[in-house]
């Protein structure tokens, strides 16, 4: 038991974080580092969770799919789609095809991961209902600087 608290330690980004929908028929693991969350306010976002998606990141060959039984695809922007769970409606992930990122709604993670909202991005599309925090680095466009690690 030392010897591999020892090597999680050592080598952190081993580490297994795991998530899922709400019903429990999607499930996915992560083997590695997770990038802090980005909030997202625009439409797209919006319609299809309520609200603003906050997401965190991983490499794609950190993550592997456990369960995956009513998970399906929309694809809104050629080239990008959402995955989704068909049985509860949880929305989960958001990625290019082919990219090199998967992004992972952070609600739907296990357990705390201390990660953090570092950026906005399409705040020239957030609702009116809500404000954005001050303090957290914003864009009018998708683009920001935090590192996918």
């Amino acid at each position: 038991m030392l010897a591999q608290l020892a090597f999680f330690v050592r080598f952190p980004e081993m580490n297994v974080v795991t998530g899922g929908c709400a019903c429990g028929r999607v499930r996915y693991e992560v083997r590695g580092p997770l990038r802090d969350v980005i909030a997202c306010h625009c439409e797209q976002c919006r319609r299809t969770s309520g609200h603003f998606v906050a997401a965190t990141a991983c490499r794609r060959g950190a993550f592997s799919l456990a369960k995956s039984e009513t998970l399906k695809w929309f694809v809104a922007v050629p080239g990008f789609r959402r995955g989704f769970c068909s049985e509860c409606g949880s929305s989960l992930f958001f990625e290019e095809v082919g990219g090199e990122r998967v992004s992972i709604a952070a609600g739907s993670l296990d357990e705390p991961q201390r990660l953090k909202i570092a950026a906005h991005i399409f705040v020239a599309e957030a609702g009116d209902y809500y404000a954005i925090e001050a303090g957290v680095a914003t864009s009018r466009g998708g683009e920001h600087s935090v590192p996918l690690p």
